[in-house]
Formats: structure tokens, sequence, C-alpha cells
């Protein structure tokens, strides 16, 4: 398998590639997780997160063991920044197609393969999950998310597509956010936590995560027609780096708030109020396991499956 560029969908989401293309995301990513964009994997009751790499390869090993493909299996990796989890996976044995809505990080994950010799294991390409057209029908073992379906603009639309080029049996794993429904929040929960995950949502380009409610998401894979479908909470396994992430933004995010600066600092506010906000049970993070059914071939003219 080469590592490709392939003709381009359109892809109109600007707001997902602005936020990835601001100082505080390149810097933060690169020097605090060096270049990966996920949590790390905790036992629970750890408090303390260091080190930092072997909680993010926990993370990693937890999602590898959710997708549980045998090796020489082709997944597909739906937001695969710079192919870390892509190329780590491609060392334990699977094939993997990356797609990412940022250049950049094709271009790195593409110079990062060739150096690790896996170009013939993985391959990435700019790309959009609302419309994989270069997939065939029923062609993939496995698709997966790790924190990106949140940044979908349609989510029910993005789960269709993954059914569509799933093969009968074929694994869905997405780890993602989810919080609690207005209804449910407290009346004692202060305001500017609630600001501040109205403004994470908005200005990290989150249009779905504001939809995912506790529930939400399971309920649309039983809706799109995957079965077998297990939702696992890991917020209490997520904590540590929560924490961490509340002690390096604390200043920072002090500063920033007195001068009204929230919208520019979007990860810095996240990484504070959010730690507020998971131990206050206003949030969490949840794996997500679903099955196409097999003998499920079924597509509309457009690609679609029939509903």
């Amino acid at each position: 398998m080469t590592t490709t560029q392939e003709e381009q969908p359109l892809i109109p989401y600007r707001s997902v590639q602005n936020y990835f293309a601001t100082w505080e995301s390149r810097a933060g990513y690169k020097l605090v997780l060096g270049g990966t964009r996920h949590y790390g994997y905790y036992k629970a009751g750890t408090r303390m997160p260091f080190p930092i790499n072997p909680a993010l390869r926990r993370m990693e090993d937890h999602l590898y063991n959710t997708l549980d493909l045998p090796k020489g299996s082709e997944v597909l990796d739906a937001g695969c920044g710079v192919g870390h989890v892509a190329m780590y996976f491609a060392r334990k044995g699977l094939r993997v197609r990356g797609i990412d809505l940022v250049e950049n990080h094709i271009l790195w994950a593409e110079r990062d393969i060739k150096a690790q010799g896996l170009d013939s294991q993985v391959s990435v390409r700019v790309g959009d999950y609302h419309h994989l057209d270069h997939i065939s029908d029923t062609s993939l073992d496995g698709v997966f998310t790790m924190e990106t379906f949140v940044h979908a603009n349609d989510g029910r639309k993005v789960l269709n597509e993954f059914f569509r080029v799933l093969k009968p049996g074929g694994t869905l794993a997405l780890y993602e956010y989810w919080h609690v429904s207005d209804q449910e929040i407290p009346s004692d929960v202060p305001k500017h936590i609630l600001e501040s995950a109205k403004r994470v949502n908005k200005y990290g380009a989150m249009p779905t995560g504001e939809l995912l409610t506790k529930g939400v998401l399971r309920n649309w894979l039983k809706e799109q027609g995957f079965v077998d479908v297990e939702e696992t909470d890991l917020s209490e396994n997520i904590a540590p780096m929560s924490f961490f992430f509340y002690l390096l933004g604390y200043i920072p995010f002090l500063i920033i708030s007195f001068f009204g600066l929230q919208q520019y600092f979007v990860n810095t506010e996240a990484g504070v109020q959010g730690y507020r906000g998971l131990k206050r049970g206003l949030w969490g993070y949840a794996s997500y396991k679903a099955k196409k059914p097999l003998g499920d071939t079924n597509t509309s003219d457009t690609g679609l499956r029939r509903r």
C-alpha cells in the first residue's frame, strides 16, 4: 500500500482547519503530547498523570483491543492527525488508511510513515469523513475515531458513511466525549463553567460534540443499523491527564480570562474548566463499539444505506 494524494473531495469545514492551525494547538499538541491528539489511559484511582507517553500508548492499546481485529485487517483512521495512532496500529499488524482535514497533518504523517518504513501498511490523504467517496462499499474490516467525531458537521451522515464502507461483521470504534443535558446540570454549577463549555465547542470546532449528551451517540449508532453496541465510560481513566491540563493551564487561564481572550486560547480554557466540569460530572469520556450486521450489504444508488 503506497501513500497517495488522491483527488480531493470538497472540504468546506474551515473552522476545524482553523482550530488546528492556531499556534496554541500546534505548540500544545507538539510540546505537551508529542504530536498525539488524544487523552491517555490510567488505572482507576490514579492521581498523578506521569509519565505521559505510556498513558497515551495505553489508550491506543485500549482502542486496538476494542477493534479486536486479526493481523492483516484493513481499517480507516477517520481523523488521523499526524498519523501516530495509524503507525502504532501498523506496527501491530493492521493495514491503515488515514484521512484528515488538515493538509499539514498529512504532510507530516507522510514524512514519518516513510521514515519508519511503514508506507506498505499505511496510506494517508486529505479527506473528509462525511464524504468517503474514495472508499468502496463493504471494503473495510474496521473504522475508528479518536476524539475526532465531535468535529463532524453532521454526525449521522458520518455514521452512515462508516456503515457503508464496513464489511458485514466489521467493527466501528469511537472514543469520544459526552456531556449532561441542560436539564441535568445542577443549579449550583457556576455560570462561568457553562459559558466556557459553549466557547470550547464553538471555537474548538465541535458542532457534533455539542449534541452528544450522554446516551445520544449510542442511540445514533442503533438508528444507523449498527448492532452489538457497547458503551464503556472511561471518565475516571482520563482524569489524571485532565488534572495535568488543569495544572498546566491554570496561571495562563487567569491571565487570558482577565483580558477576555478565552476564544483565542480555547485549549487553555478547555484544560482548566474541563477538569472542573469533569470533577462535577458535567462531561465525560467513553468508548463505543458497534458491529455492522452480518449479511447487510444494502447501499442505495447514492452510496447511502437504505433506511
